[in-house]
Order: structure tokens, then sequence, then C-alpha cells
């Protein structure tokens, strides 16, 4: 176990060139850091010469990989660092500094148990991209396809547990000074670092997060994710189709191609909705080095190192949330965040009503390029501390990923609203998941899970009959009603059990028919 002296050590370090990049100034200066915190940064910042605009991006490469997720990860709380922050944080999907190629070769062969040449017939030594995790380079199979490899960096998940032992040691201590700290979450915050980091050292993760995500945009025709090659991947190597495609960033170079720019920021919108609203499942990680656009106008993804999930309530509560903002019923959007218990229910559902008719207002009717939802989570961000809302890491992560998907839409299409464009997709869907059929039909499902239960019911009371010879293991059951009766059978035993059987069959045949009916009646 690794000494708090060590701890301490290792974070007076990274404090010293957080400072020399200006990265502690705001921390410093924000009203609600604890003192002790103000204490420790003054100490790190001490005979420091500091920039006058604090540079977060360069000091967290300067500490390391592990700090570049980190910061990767501070990105997705303007809450917490605030806008500035976040948009010079975002600067860390550039390329870092690529790991020798001969290092590179030994951790494919190390892998795989054989030569790189038995895996591929051309590899290109110079990699197209390189991040903090992995680099990836272009290479053909043996077999004649065009891939992309995507090559963990060795070393790296020593290191990276190394760093995340200290962060949760800090975190754990700031948490412990209460106030604004606490409801800030900081272990939570490292619990899911560690967890997204995880994920991403072992990149047969990462290609089951690419076929999940394969299968579930199965259906729409405007966006791909490339295929996994299995055989070519391992938890250092992965190894999936090569995209052919514009990046999504090159707005020129995309209208000279004959694309609609117009079609494709929308494009890329209902994808993401699809995503995190009808699947629950979505890319987290959608900026612009990790999207394309491929010559028949498909948007293509890569890189699946990050993925959110939501379950179906909290779909739910999304889709009305958003769609009540653009709607303006901040009625149903805060009595939302009450039943999910965001807010907790000592708060005036009135009184949050008003606050979110303040952040909402400005959105209505205005283009991104005017007011962005960027702007509006900056301005719910700033409420909840007034109604004591915790820090809710799912929907945080979700939040990040709207501010980049309207980035990423903006870039192609300046004049785009995305309240207008997500508008309809989001009515669509809760029309069908929350309107009249769906409730039917969500009857009905509910109903056959029921039958479902029956096998298992009679097994469970045939269990408690009594057998020839044994005594009694439970009192007996019921009296069989007087239908069931046939001559002198006696009204225990056996026909108990059909008593049994007949009350449930009863029931689910019952409000089986009652829901027919409503599917007729609706009809």
């Amino acid at each position: 176990m690794t000494r708090p002296a060590t701890h301490l050590t290792r974070l007076l370090k990274w404090g010293r060139i957080l400072a020399r990049h200006g990265a502690l100034r705001g921390i410093e200066n924000d009203p609600n850091t604890p003192a002790p915190i103000k204490r420790l940064c003054r100490i790190a910042r001490f005979g420091t010469v500091q920039p006058k605009q604090p540079d977060y991006a360069a000091a967290f490469r300067a500490i390391g990989p592990a700090a570049v997720k980190l910061g990767q990860t501070l990105a997705t709380r303007p809450d917490l660092v605030g806008e500035e922050a976040v948009k010079n944080l975002l600067l860390l999907q550039d390329q870092l500094p690529p790991v020798d190629f001969a290092l590179i070769r030994a951790e494919i062969e190390n892998s795989f148990g054989q030569p790189i040449s038995a895996l591929f017939s051309e590899f290109d030594e110079i990699p197209v991209g390189s991040a903090s995790i992995a680099q990836v380079h272009r290479a053909i199979t043996t077999d004649g396809r065009h891939v992309a490899v995507k090559v963990r960096r060795p070393g790296v998940d020593k290191q990276f547990a190394r760093d995340i032992e200290t962060y949760e040691w800090a975190a754990a201590h700031v948490e412990a000074l209460g106030g604004e700290a606490a409801r800030l979450r900081p272990r939570e915050i490292i619990a899911n670092f560690r967890r997204w980091t995880l994920r991403e050292l072992d990149l047969r993760r990462e290609a089951a997060s690419a076929s999940e995500l394969q299968d579930a945009m199965a259906g729409v025709s405007y966006f791909q994710v490339p295929n996994i090659d299995w055989d070519r991947t391992n938890g250092r190597v992965m190894t999936l189709d090569w995209v052919d495609g514009i990046k999504i960033s090159r707005r020129d170079d995309l209208i000279a191609a004959g694309h609609d720019m117009e079609r494709l920021a929308e494009n890329l919108i209902h994808a993401f909705l699809r995503q995190a609203i009808a699947v629950g499942y979505f890319h987290a990680d959608m900026h612009q080095g990790n999207l394309f656009v491929t010559p028949d106008g498909k948007i293509a993804a890569i890189d699946f190192g990050i993925m959110g999930r939501l379950n179906r309530q909290a779909r739910y509560w999304l889709a009305e949330i958003l769609y009540g903002l653009t709607t303006g019923n901040y009625r149903r959007v805060a009595e939302i965040h009450f039943e999910a218990q965001y807010v907790p229910d000592y708060h005036n559902v009135d009184e949050f009503t008003s606050a979110l008719r303040a952040v909402g207002e400005p959105m209505r009717g205005k283009s991104v390029s005017e007011l962005s939802v960027g702007q509006m989570l900056d301005s719910l961000f700033a409420i909840t501390r007034d109604f004591d809302m915790q820090t809710q890491p799912h929907l945080l992560l979700l939040q990040k990923t709207m501010v980049m998907v309207e980035g990423v839409a903006t870039n192609i299409n300046p004049s785009i609203n995305m309240w207008d464009a997500a508008s309809p997709y989001i009515r669509n869907w809760i029309r069908d998941e929350l309107g009249p059929e769906a409730m039917v039909a969500d009857g009905l499902r509910k109903q056959v899970d029921t039958l479902r239960l029956i096998p298992d019911i009679i097994r469970r009371l045939d269990e408690q009959l009594p057998r020839k010879g044994a005594a009694p293991k439970a009192p007996p059951l019921p009296d069989v009603p007087l239908m069931w009766r046939r001559g002198d059978e006696p009204r225990t035993g056996h026909s108990a059990w059909r008593t049994g059987v007949a009350a449930l069959l009863g029931v689910a045949v019952g409000a089986g028919l009652m829901h027919i009916i409503g599917l007729h009646l609706l009809g």
C-alpha cells in the first residue's frame, strides 16, 4: 500500500507543474474552493512564474498520460472547472508524441506470440494518431483488407494504476472537507475515471463497445461503425476496418465533395439522439477527430474508449426534460427533477420551475450561433447549487457529449438550431414510448412476463404437496372453489394447486383481454 507521504510528494510535483502553466489560479480564486485546498495551491505555486492565461491542456500533458485522461474527464465537468477551462481541456484531443515503432512492433508480436508479418502484409510505421493510451497505424492484413491497428502504449497500464491510486487518495480527502467539495462528489468522479480508464486499457473492451454500438445503430443508414477484426484483436491490440472519408472538421473539403451540409448536421444530431434516448448506449467522445464522412455521405465514428449508458427510466426523464425545455413546459421539467430525486424534496417545485424558466427562455427560437447548448448547461449548473442538486455522473457525460455534438454540428452548418433539429425526434420518441399505444403494449409485455412465471409457480407449489408416506411439509392449502370440485374429490392436495393456477390464469387472461379491448378502442 502506498504511503501518504508518497501521495503528497506526487501531488506537490503535479501542483508545481500546474502552477507553472497558470492552472491553479482559477481553483485558488474560486469562492467555493475549501480553505485547505487554497492553502495547498499557494504552496504549490510559491516561487513560480505564471502565465496570464492558464493552459490546462499543456499542464496535463506535462504531467503524463494519466493526467491527460483525467483532463479529458474533467472536460465533462463545467460545473467543477468552468466553461473556459473545459474549452482548453478539449485541446487534449489533439495528438501526443508517438511511441517509437520498435516498441510498438514488440507489443504486437508479444501479445500475439507471432511475427507482425504473419498478421499484416503491410504495416505503416508512422502512426496516423497518437493518444495518451494508444496509437493507431494503418496496415493491410495478409488477406488483403485495409485496416486501422490500435496499439496500447507499452507500460501505460502500470503508470495509470499508480497515478489513479493517488487521485483516489486525494479525492477522498477533498470530499471529507464537506460543503461544496462533498456536493461535487470528487470520489465518484475518480471512480468513473477509473472505470473508463480500465475499459480503455483493455482494447478487447473497446472492440466490444464498437460491436455493441454497431448492432444498436444497424438500422440507421447514415451512421457507420467499422467492423472489428477479432482475429487480430486482444487486450493490447485492436484491429478494425479502415474508414475512407473526410474528417468532419474539414468543412470546405466536405462542400467540395458535394455533401449536403444541412442534412449532414441534422443526421449527426439525430444519430446522437438515437444512441442516447432510443438505445441508451452512446458514443461519449464524438469530437471532430473521431468523426468522418464517407464518400456516400455516411457519418463514420471511431475511438470507442468512452461510452455512456442510460437506463430506460433515465431516458424517459431525459426526453421529457429536453422536450419540456424546447416547448417551454418548465413545470414538467421541474417535476421530473423531483421525481428523479435530482432535487431534494424539501425544495419548492414552483421555485425550481421559475429558475428553469430563467435558463430556458433565452434559448427558445435562437440558433446556436446566438446562444448555445453549452451556455444553457452552464446556466443549469449555476442553479444546481441553489437547489442542493448532487452531481449525476451519467448525465454529465451525456451533457458533455451534447456540447461536443453541438460544436461539430455548428461547424458543419453554422445556422443550425440544435433544438429545432432535435425537437421532432424527441417528440416522436416520446409519443412512441410514452403514448397510449406504448402503455398498452407495455401492459401486455408485463402480462406475458407473468404467464412465463406460471411453470415455476406450479413447480414450487408441487414441491409443497405431501408425498405418499411422508408427513406434509406445510399446512393444507385453502379449499377449492365449488366450480372445481369433481364428485367427492378432497379439497386439499393437487386440487389446491389447480386453484392457484386458475387464479393466476384468470388474472393474466382477464388483464390481457382488457388490454386487447383497449387496443381495439384506441384503434
